[in-house]
């Protein structure tokens, strides 16, 4: 036995061991990649003169928080066996929007490439794109080359003065509009024995009718329609807006698959014209004024934004982001947002007196209503002693709204997904599995008339049924009267607005439940001018893992999944069912039923 824990512990300082020097290498690698945008004398990494601000989003990835480079990234390896690194840089859209301010007057910095073959946040994209737009009036041009056309590439590559297009796509033009699903598991779970009970408040809350149905209910329909909708209008106005069309004409132009090959994005008026790769190449040494594609400086966002976005040390006032990113969850953990810690994140943050305004940076679905209720105490208390502005990213719906409707200022983007006051709780009953499936019998011995309702191997009576719609009443009561209060609207008027109802952020302004439309960076400056703090050093909670943290972290092995699904369907398919499975209590939720990317 003494040997084995002696072996055992050598092959953990060996992999310790292993992990250090790995990380000095990626260290020195990454020095060497960073010093080709140029040193000084000092040594000091700059930005030489007429540099290209080069955006491929092959090569990074626009997040909520920036992360810091993987130690693994430019080792062409991964921590995990049979992968392989993807050398992708994560930024954060504050970052990003920043590092594009700081381009805009730099003097080295001679035009943007855009490369934005890619999918992601809708919110991101906007705020992004806003961003883009904002550079242009700086005088200096934006370049976008298209490889693969997408939803989300070409609404960015739209804020572009020159779009180019490859002549060979390398697989079916995307731009063809947005497509929500919708996955329903009743099916499934019938021939698994297993029966949900969905007990709610709200007509559109419609998360748990997962479970419960094989298509969407009238209402469900209707609203996922109504946000589809929006956000494709809100994307289809500025492309069309660029090729110099009205929004119906590009919608006609859309649905009548008009869009099959390069040439006609360029006659079209979408593209200024389709080249190859190497004519690409041509086009930018000419923009650059280069004879040679290889003399062209550039540097990368990531490492542009690492060089130029820098915190202010000279005063000791502070403004705090704190990013409310992920599903809100029960307990401590340090995944998604767990109520108890990030209401001692919060409640830190509130006792910091150098701190003098926070902006609550929400990016959640909702979860949990106790974990949300236990959060929305100590956003309580945080708004109480400072000023406290809420900035809405890809979703701030259920219980991310209730954690932030009393926020002294909404800022959402328009494209955000909020709203969805409702509550519901979901009971299943696994005793058909056990008989029906598995063969096994079950017979329950309780002390009292209703001892079992919850071991989850019955359904529950229709008595036991109006009891928990008794507390979801409660908690949804309890949600509209915190909304009311936090927005100084009618009780009946958020009830009305209520009911599980989905909004995006352009209809919430319309209706009251946010106060107006712009990014992160607005409501930074807003929260600066409510605190008169025109210079401030900005700090970032929960604080990002550093290297170290990231290396350890990498060799906790993956959680299995219950379903592998290569596709969105797959992922919604695995989620629901893996949701199910992990039911361990009894719990009310507070959760939007979307997970939202824009390809």
């Amino acid at each position: 036995m003494k040997s084995f824990w002696k072996t055992a512990l050598a092959a953990g300082v060996g992999v310790i061991l292993v992990s250090i020097i790995l990380g000095i290498l990626s260290s020195m690698l990454l020095g060497s990649i960073v010093a080709a945008a140029g040193s000084n004398e000092n040594g000091k990494t700059t930005v030489e003169p007429n540099s290209v601000l080069d955006i491929d989003f092959e090569r990074i990835a626009i997040a909520e928080q920036s992360v810091e480079a993987s130690p693994f990234a430019n080792l062409g390896v991964s921590p995990q066996a049979g992968l392989s690194a993807q050398g992708i840089t994560t930024i954060g859209i504050l970052d990003a929007v920043r590092a594009l301010e700081e381009a805009a007057i730099d003097p080295n910095v001679k035009f943007v490439y855009i490369r934005p073959d890619m999918a992601g946040n809708v919110s991101n994209l906007e705020e992004f794109r806003t961003a883009l737009v904002k550079f242009r009036t700086s005088g200096k041009p934006i370049i976008a080359y298209i490889q693969t056309p997408t939803n989300a590439g070409y609404y960015l590559a739209s804020a572009a003065d020159r779009i180019y297009v490859s002549e060979y796509h390398g697989g079916f033009n995307q731009l063809v509009g947005l497509s929500g699903r919708l996955v329903f598991l009743k099916d499934l779970l019938d021939k698994l024995g297993v029966n949900i009970q969905l007990i709610r408040h709200g007509k559109y809350k419609s998360a748990g009718e997962t479970f419960i149905r094989n298509s969407a209910s009238k209402e469900n329909y209707e609203q996922t329609k109504v946000m589809v909708d929006n956000l494709w209008k809100a994307m289809v106005e500025p492309m069309a807006g660029h090729a110099g069309m009205s929004v119906e004409e590009f919608n006609a132009m859309i649905d009548n698959l008009e869009l099959v090959d390069a040439s006609d994005f360029v006659a079209k008026g979408l593209a200024d014209e389709a080249v190859t790769l190497d004519g690409m190449k041509s086009k930018l040494c000419a923009q650059a004024g280069e004879d040679d594609y290889d003399n062209i400086k550039s540097i990368g966002l990531g490492d542009y934004a690492r060089i130029k976005v820098k915190k202010n040390f000279k005063t000791r006032d502070k403004i705090a982001v704190v990013y409310v990113d992920g599903e809100i969850v029960d307990g401590r953990g340090s995944e998604e947002v767990a109520g108890k810690r990030f209401a001692d994140i919060i409640d830190e943050v509130c006792d910091d007196e150098e701190i003098k305004a926070v902006v609550l940076r929400v990016n959640s679905p909702g979860g949990s209503v106790i974990a949300a209720s236990q959060i929305k105490n100590a956003v309580d208390r945080l708004c109480a002693s400072k000023p406290t502005i809420a900035s809405y990213g890809g979703y701030a719906a259920s219980g991310g709204y209730w954690i932030s409707a009393g926020c002294k200022y909404i800022f959402s983007d328009a494209t955000t997904l909020t709203g969805s006051i409702g509550v519901f709780g979901i009971v299943p009953d696994f005793g058909g599995t056990a008989k029906d499936i598995l063969h096994i019998n079950v017979t329950a011995v309780p002390s009292n008339k209703h001892s079992d309702m919850l071991t989850f191997m019955r359904p529950l009576t229709d008595e036991e049924v109006k009891y928990v719609q008794k507390d979801i009443e409660y908690i949804y009561n309890d949600f509209v009267g915190l909304v009311a209060e936090g927005r100084n609207m009618d009780v009946a008027l958020v009830d009305e607005l209520g009911q599980g109802r989905v909004w995006t952020g352009s209809d919430a302004v319309a209706n009251g439940l946010v106060d107006r439309i712009g990014g992160l960076a607005d409501a930074l400056e807003y929260a600066a001018t409510e605190a008169g703090c025109p210079e401030y050093r900005l700090v970032s909670y929960p604080k990002p893992l550093t290297q170290m943290e990231q290396l350890l972290a990498s060799f906790k092995p993956a959680n299995d999944d219950y379903l592998v699904g290569t596709g969105e369907f797959g992922k919604g398919l695995s989620a629901a069912i893996k949701e199910i499975s992990s039911i361990k209590e009894a719990k009310v939720y507070a959760r939007l039923p979307y997970s939202i990317e824009i390809r």
